[in-house]
């Protein structure tokens, strides 16, 4: 499987988190993001919308994190990962969800504004990362996981962006019980970092 990525981008590293928790190979293929070769005729090709991560697996091409995830887990992480029952699957997937909206528009628009001089407000992405933290914190009072009772892809999902969400100045120390969750995925087998955190 070929994984078109960038190395710096959360969104990639979910990818490569889950692949490496699930000891399945990825042929990493590096984009130049800064010289646009994500909007460039072959990756175009791949992915009309010009974004990465892409996940080729054979005759499958893939575009967005969330959907690889789940492909990822069906084909090769099995239940455990990727649950069979409805209920739990739709458990999963509000987690996806809150990683495509909540996240990507809280910690991570903060960072992309202080690492990447993105042109977003700041305050206004301080303010949505501590109000889906806040939430995120109440429930994992009361949950070791996200859902399902142990570790799904909701947390490959989540973890990227709260992880470095200090480098678009989100405090996340304030929240004891993400923390205590952050660790518990950092010591589970085949847990590799992302770069900054």
């Amino acid at each position: 499987m070929k994984l078109y990525d960038l190395e710096l981008s959360g969104n990639c590293y979910k990818v490569r988190l889950f692949a490496s928790l699930i000891h399945t190979p990825l042929n990493i293929i590096p984009v130049n993001f800064m010289q646009g070769e994500h909007k460039q005729s072959k990756l175009i090709k791949l992915n009309p919308w010009g974004e990465i991560p892409i996940l080729e697996d054979g005759n499958i091409v893939l575009r967005d994190g969330q959907a690889i995830l789940v492909y990822l887990a069906n084909k090769y992480g099995g239940e455990a990962w990727w649950p069979s029952e409805a209920h739990l699957q739709a458990d999963v997937m509000q987690w996806l969800s809150v990683a495509a909206n909540e996240i990507q528009h809280g910690p991570n628009k903060a960072r992309l504004i202080k690492k990447f001089a993105a042109e977003y407000d700041h305050i206004q992405c301080v303010l949505q990362s501590n109000k889906i933290l806040t939430l995120i914190d109440s429930h994992l009072m009361n949950n070791h996981w996200l859902a399902a009772n142990r570790p799904t892809i909701a947390e490959c999902a989540i973890y990227p962006y709260i992880s470095i969400a200090h480098e678009g100045d989100v405090e996340v120390d304030k929240y004891p019980h993400i923390k205590a969750w952050m660790k518990r995925i950092e010591q589970l087998p085949g847990y590799i970092p992302m770069p900054g955190n």
